[in-house]
């Protein structure tokens, strides 16, 4: 169990050090990333204060999407809103004391991990039954869909079939934080939980998943328009026009 439990210690701070330098580096293209065109979405807004809201409505209601397909639409935000109530739901295994409000969201964190499991089929399905969508579906889709998949499934059933030492587990993770490596369980299932969990903190940085923070940076959704108001110029072409 010792090699074992140094193998996953030093798996998770590799992964760790991947997830957070590789989304440094990425949020860092965008902002770097001119828009040299005045391309927002219409209907558009047309102040900052609109801006802000229409990027609200965005990141918590799905806006365009639920104009563009109700079905893409509840899928998705079944498997958002039930991925935000998982990742609430494991904060208790980094933090000691917990935070009441973290202790009062544990109930409710059981069904969002079913209602992720259920989302991530219905998105799965999509790729597979809609001709369209299916035309544009590459390989790693299904990878990263069924990695999703196996995470939310192996998380369900170490609730409800297997069952393994969750005290054991936030000790492990507490003594991560000190550099004081403690002993992981040895459960199968665990195992495979963990290392999946690893496996996608890894590829976070470099996949298609990294629309959440990129969505913020999207100039069809983060523009004014104003075009007609003013004149809207790139950095780079700012500097082409100095004499």
């Amino acid at each position: 169990m010792a090699f074992l439990t140094d193998f996953y210690a030093l798996l998770f701070y590799f992964a760790a050090f991947v997830l957070v330098s590789g989304l440094v580096y990425k949020i860092a293209q965008y902002a770097l990333t001119p828009a040299p065109l005045k391309i927002p979405t219409t209907p558009a807004p047309i102040t900052r204060s609109g801006v802000v809201f229409r990027m609200m409505r965005e990141v918590v209601l799905f806006e365009s999407l639920f104009r563009g397909n109700k079905w893409t639409w509840i899928f998705g935000w079944m498997f958002h809103f039930g991925l935000l109530l998982v990742t609430l739901r494991h904060l208790r295994y980094f933090m000691d004391p917990v935070w009441l409000p973290i202790e009062l969201v544990q109930p409710f964190g059981i069904y969002g991990g079913i209602a992720m499991v259920v989302g991530l089929a219905g998105l799965w399905a999509r790729r597979v039954l809609v001709d369209r969508v299916k035309f544009i579906t590459s390989p790693s889709d299904h990878l990263i869909l069924a990695l999703l998949v196996l995470i939310g499934l192996s998380g369900l059933a170490m609730k409800f079939v297997f069952h393994t030492d969750v005290v054991a587990i936030k000790t492990f993770f507490l003594g991560l934080y000190r550099f004081d490596v403690q002993p992981l369980p040895g459960d199968p299932l665990l195992l495979l939980h963990l290392l999946l969990v690893a496996l996608l903190m890894i590829i976070f940085p470099y996949s298609k998943l990294l629309h959440a923070p990129g969505l913020f940076f999207s100039p069809t959704r983060n523009q004014i328009d104003n075009p007609r108001e003013r004149r809207h110029l790139a950095p780079w072409a700012r500097r082409l026009e100095q004499p």
